[in-house]
């Protein structure tokens, strides 16, 4: 095994990270929590997008819809977060399969538009219908508690988005590499030949979009409880752009480079916080040339130059099977 392989290298983090709030302070750990919610959502998109070639917007909608779902069952109706979290995902995973019915007629810049409007209407929602939603000016959620546990709330919710984080990057490796991922490269790279070969589109894109949605009603509900706070701005079009641009630098269909992508662009947004003209200068300078100059992103970088990066579409032990490229290879989806 590489020493600096892609498994060394996670272990290692995984390890940093157990360890991070032994060492770093409150604000430290929130941006670590951040980088946490910011990895399942670049996962679920990059599982839509990379892997089942959907060029869809609307992430932020879904991320919103699981994080008001969490918000609003525990305000007007006064359940514990630990019942509303769930159903939070479980909400934001019907949409996704709900919008995933006009992807069966439709593809590349018209879905695109699509599935934007779609969230755009659903920031009207937040914006609008005050009486369920609070309006523009959003809603205070309860503190969670983790009692009886002796942790505090940072720390509880830290290690509670960790265990998630490693649980869905585990279980979506495995999903790409099981016949479900092999069906989701084969409909990106030629919906025809796929159906050829009996694979179900309506089923697949269906799946796609179901997966991506609950990833992002998993990150919105953490996300709500992080901040005690749920409004409208929360889940606009930055945001989207935010979470297209995290796996167009990380790389699109891989899971890894999901993570390092999410962790590159909190960490830049991060660095330059505190001279904000610099920071969205910076951010679309990396776009730019991460789709002009490195349209593989980080992991191709990895791949080509670091044993033990690959990614098979297949698991250890079966080593006669055909090799398929997780990456797309007649054609290119970008933001």
């Amino acid at each position: 095994m590489a020493l600096f392989g892609r498994r060394n290298v996670l272990l290692v983090l995984l390890v940093a990270a157990v360890l991070a709030p032994q060492f770093v302070n409150t604000y430290h750990l929130f941006v670590a929590n951040l980088i946490l919610v910011y990895v399942l959502l670049s996962i679920g998109l990059n599982i839509l997008v990379g892997y089942a070639g959907q060029l869809a917007f609307a992430n932020a909608a879904m991320f919103g819809i699981g994080a008001y779902g969490t918000g609003l069952l525990q305000v007007h109706f006064g359940w514990p977060f630990w019942l509303a979290f769930p159903t939070g995902a479980v909400i934001a995973t019907s949409v996704g399969l709900a919008i995933s019915l006009p992807a069966l007629r439709l593809s590349g810049l018209y879905l695109a538009l699509s599935s934007l409007a779609f969230a755009q209407f659903t920031q009207w929602v937040f914006l609008h219908w005050e009486s369920v939603t609070f309006g523009a000016g959003g809603f205070k959620t309860p503190t969670v508690s983790f009692a009886p546990l002796p942790v505090s709330k940072p720390i509880g919710l830290y290690y509670l988005s960790l265990i998630l984080a490693v649980a869905l990057f585990l279980l979506a490796q495995n999903l790409v590499r099981s016949r479900l991922g092999r069906a989701f490269v084969a409909v990106r790279d030629g919906e025809v030949a796929a159906q050829s070969l009996g694979i179900d589109l309506l089923r697949y894109k269906a799946l796609a979009f179901g997966i991506s949605g609950f990833y992002a009603g998993i990150a919105g509900g953490i996300y709500s409880a992080m901040l005690n706070f749920v409004s409208p701005e929360g889940y606009d079009l930055f945001q989207m752009v935010l979470h297209k641009a995290m796996i167009v630098v990380g790389g699109l269909g891989s899971i890894a480079g999901s993570v390092l992508g999410a962790g590159a662009i909190v960490g830049l947004l991060e660095a330059l916080r505190e001279v904000k003209g610099i920071q969205e200068i910076a951010f679309g300078a990396i776009l730019v040339i991460f789709i002009l100059f490195m349209p593989g992103g980080l992991i191709a970088f990895l791949k080509t130059r670091v044993p033990g990066w690959e990614e098979p579409l297949h698991r250890r032990g079966r080593g006669d099977a055909p090799t398929v490229s997780t990456t797309p290879a007649t054609k290119v989806v970008r933001p």
